[in-house]
């Protein structure tokens, strides 16, 4: 997400729990505001071409949260939600409730955690979904 979806001088705007984002962000020589997820103190006044999530939001509804994503976006963002797996539904609850804040649905990514080893057998792969 970090290489493909925006510039090397883009901002993001990080609110997801745990290192993975940040690590990516480090790797990629990217800038960041990484903010307190999901509190409404924690979003600063900071635009970005790329914001971060996991799922579900706390303290807001999910049409209210990603308006104000929308608020925070530069011209051309996304957001990516981190999905936790297993959960057929929410990528259609969380597609629907962005569209409702007025953002368009660009595509769904699946991040692998574990890719299968040559000679074992195949075990299914742990993934999360990113709705972007």
């Amino acid at each position: 997400m970090v290489h493909n979806l925006i510039h090397p001088s883009d901002p993001i705007i990080d609110l997801a729990e745990g290192p993975q984002s940040a690590r990516a962000i480090i790797a990629a020589h990217r800038r960041s505001h990484l903010q307190a997820a999901r509190s409404p103190v924690g979003w600063g006044r900071e635009s970005a071409t790329l914001i971060v999530t996991g799922w579900p939001v706390a303290d807001a509804s999910p049409v209210d949260f990603f308006l104000r994503c929308r608020a925070h976006l530069l011209l051309g963002g996304c957001v990516a939600v981190l999905l936790a797996h297993g959960y057929v539904t929410v990528p259609v609850d969380v597609v629907v409730a962005a569209k409702r804040a007025g953002l368009a649905y660009l595509q769904h990514i699946a991040a692998v955690d574990r890719l299968p080893r040559r000679g074992q057998q195949a075990q299914p792969a742990i993934h999360t979904d990113v709705p972007i």
